[in-house]
This record gives structure tokens, C-alpha cells and sequence, in this order.
């Protein structure tokens, strides 16, 4: 099992940060690089607890399936998206939110994650695969933090707030 953790500061509300990182659309455009796009479940909008999205994505020169399913949400502090069908063999990935005391958040990620094919796998993790996700999801987060950041963020939340998301009731680590 892998794990990755990232942090990144972002100079703009907890509330906007929480949304933005669950927005299909602007999800599309950070993850350009690998071609990534939608092609079931939740099409566009934010993510909400239980709701699943089916990204195709080309990883390593192969074009991969990958559907996730929000299975936790704190709103607006805390959500996990979990594999349903991809590539590896699981994936949890828990994103934190907190207010850094001066109008801005803190953004944390959270993502721990097993190859499939044992040994293989595992070696897989420890020469390539945990430096390539880590760069992929840098790239995500480098992205939600200039949106935030800039007048474009409004291009990706709806005008209306989506109805509030409920919490789970389960604990979660991390």
C-alpha cells in the first residue's frame, strides 16, 4: 500500500476550495494532460455524497477507465472519493479543508492507494507509480489553487449553492 500526501495553501474562502475541488468541470481541465474526461455517471456540477463519475484517461500511454464514488463528506471540511472499477487494485482519496485563520484554506490530500499483481505491484509503487501520481495530483491541486485564486473560479460553481451535502456518520482517519 502507498500513500501520498499533499498540502497547499490557497488564498481564498474554505467554502470555495471544498467546492471547486469537487467540480466535474474544472476536475476536466486540470487533469487536460492525460486527455481525462467524463463518460458516465455525474457529467458536470459538483460531486455530492454517493454520487459516482466514470473518467476515461490515458496513464502511461494506455487508455484506463476509472470510476469513483464520494463515500464521506464533512461539508465543507472533509470528502472521499473511493474506486468502484479502475487499474489499481483500491484507492481512497480524502481531501481536508481548513481555514488557515486569515480568509484563506488549507487544502489537503490524502491519497493512499495498492497496485494490483502483489510483488509486482508493490514494485511498481516504489520505482514509478507513487511519482507519477504524486506529480498528477500536484498538477490537480496547482490548478484548483489559481482557480480559487482568480475571477475564473465562478466559470466552475453554479450560482445557486447545490443542496447541502450530509455527513457521514462514519470516523475517518488521517
Amino acid at each position: 500500500m502507498a500513500r501520498i500526501e499533499l498540502t497547499v495553501h490557497i488564498a481564498a474562502p474554505l467554502e470555495r476550495c471544498f467546492d471547486l475541488a469537487r467540480s466535474v468541470e474544472l476536475h476536466t481541465r486540470s487533469t487536460s494532460s492525460t486527455g481525462e474526461h467524463v463518460i458516465a455517471g455525474r457529467t458536470s456540477g459538483l460531486l455530492e455524497l454517493d454520487e459516482e463519475v466514470t473518467w476515461k484517461a490515458r496513464h502511461f500511454k494506455v487508455w484506463q477507465t476509472l470510476t469513483s464514488r464520494i463515500t464521506a463528506v464533512e461539508r465543507p471540511t472533509y470528502f472521499r472519493d473511493s474506486m468502484v472499477r479502475c487499474a489499481l487494485k483500491r484507492f481512497d482519496h480524502h481531501h481536508y479543508f481548513a481555514n488557515d485563520g486569515a480568509g484563506g484554506t488549507v487544502m489537503r490530500d490524502v491519497f493512499d492507494y495498492s497496485a494490483p499483481l502483489g510483488v509486482l505491484g508493490w514494485l511498481a509503487e516504489q520505482l514509478f507509480l507513487t511519482r507519477y501520481m504524486r506529480r498528477f495530483l500536484e498538477a490537480r491541486n496547482r490548478e484548483v489553487k489559481a482557480v480559487a485564486e482568480s475571477h475564473l473560479w465562478s466559470q466552475f460553481l453554479p450560482q445557486r449553492p447545490n443542496t447541502p451535502l450530509q455527513p457521514t456518520a462514519e470516523k475517518r482517519g488521517g
